[in-house]
């Protein structure tokens, strides 16, 4: 899986304002799981500043393990902030597009950090708490997202980052069954509800399509909690490698290849993060510009694309209608569970629509493609039936 490695991993994404010299090096720090995963026969990789598993087995069979039964990813790189204080609700709706405000307690929602211009820094998750909001952000980006929120957030607003917690994901069809063994009660949970479990921070959220939840733990118990879930009969550790595949697979963009300073959320597909209230009041940075794009039309737009054959189109590939050239690649690979090709990209919004026909430039080669809706593959989400 070099695709894997050459395209998501080493990455510390740049704003775009400053961009990295070849010789920039990141302190390489290792995960609280660290000597867990090497037990493991982990093949550990440089991402985000840390050491991190990229897979175990095999990356199809992890891959498929997860859509099957239930699979455990650490992803204690990733950035956890509690923001508390009178007011952190409004001062966080001056920054985040999203409704803060309207939040309930052990709620969560997503949401995005954007420039003043509408492009996306990063997107996030938000949830509330008793004592705060909280976040998570991208764990390459995370330092620089501290500092934006710093810069914006009011004096008087607190800003915690939670260093001394790591963070698990358990997801799969089977995951609520293993974890509700662990930790009785998590059954109870739908889709993007949270909640306090003894010390565990506990969402039922994920990032593969799956139904499944992420746990927030004390970073010194965190390998008892891991071992302890590894224990049950329906669960393996997975690595970062099947997580790009699932995720790419449930049509969920990655920031830093999907979604960057140059994407807004029209085009990306993601306006579901701003409410109604925020679309019409504003208030927030590139409130203008997403406004504009929401009446007039973005002129690109993010698409799923079925790739014919068996060769598949990578990230920066050129997107062709005939002789144009009509957008370009952000991320793609080949789909474990639907044994073809698959990508997702920027296109003229024009040609956005599923259905057309197009072509991708893979190493001077031309291969056919056809505009897919996403998900490529149906989310599973445990929501709670709306009665009629």
């Amino acid at each position: 899986m070099k695709w894997l490695e050459g395209r998501a991993l080493a990455v510390h994404p740049s704003r775009g304002d400053q961009p990295l010299s070849e010789d920039y090096e990141i302190p390489i720090e290792p995960l609280p799981l660290d000597a867990w995963h090497r037990a493991r026969g982990a093949r550990m990789v440089e991402f985000a500043g840390y050491h991190m598993p990229i897979q175990y087995e095999g990356i199809i069979a992890e891959h498929l393990w997860t859509r099957e039964n239930a699979g455990l990813f650490d992803v204690s790189h990733m950035g956890q902030l509690l923001i508390s204080g009178d007011g952190a609700a409004a001062a966080l709706e001056a920054i985040l597009p999203s409704d803060i405000i309207g939040l309930a307690t052990n709620k969560m929602r997503y949401s995005l950090l954007l420039d003043q211009d509408g492009g996306i820094l990063d997107d996030l998750m938000v949830s509330t708490r008793e004592e705060g909001i909280y976040l998570v952000v991208n764990g390459a980006v995370k330092h620089e997202d501290i500092g934006h929120l710093r810069e914006f957030l009011p004096d008087e607003i607190t800003m915690n980052h939670m260093e001394d917690h790591a963070l698990l994901a358990l997801q799969g069809p089977t995951a609520v069954d293993a974890l509700s063994r662990v930790v009785p009660g998590v059954e109870n949970l739908f889709f993007m509800d949270c909640g306090v479990f003894g010390d565990l921070w506990i969402s039922r959220s994920g990032y593969t399509g799956e139904d499944g939840f992420e746990i927030s733990v004390p970073a010194d118990r965190v390998e008892a909690l891991a071992t302890e879930l590894c224990d049950q009969p329906e669960v393996k550790p997975i690595g970062l490698g099947a997580r790009d595949s699932l995720r790419l697979e449930a049509g969920l963009p990655l920031y830093g290849h999907d979604l960057d300073p140059a994407t807004d959320p029209v085009s990306a597909g993601l306006t579901f993060a701003i409410q109604k209230r925020r679309r019409e009041q504003g208030g927030f940075p590139g409130a203008e510009t997403i406004r504009r794009h929401l009446s007039e039309g973005a002129p690109t737009k993010r698409v799923g694309l079925d790739v014919a054959g068996r060769q598949s189109a990578r990230e920066g590939a050129d997107i062709y209608a005939g002789d144009t050239l009509v957008g370009k690649v952000t991320s793609g690979g080949f789909s474990p569970s639907l044994q073809y090709p698959i990508a997702m990209g920027y296109v003229s919004a024009a040609l956005s629509e599923p259905g057309t026909q197009l072509e991708i430039d893979v190493r001077g080669k031309r291969l056919s493609a056809t505009v897919a809706p996403m998900p490529f593959v149906p989310h599973r989400y445990h929501r709670k039936e709306v009665r009629k």
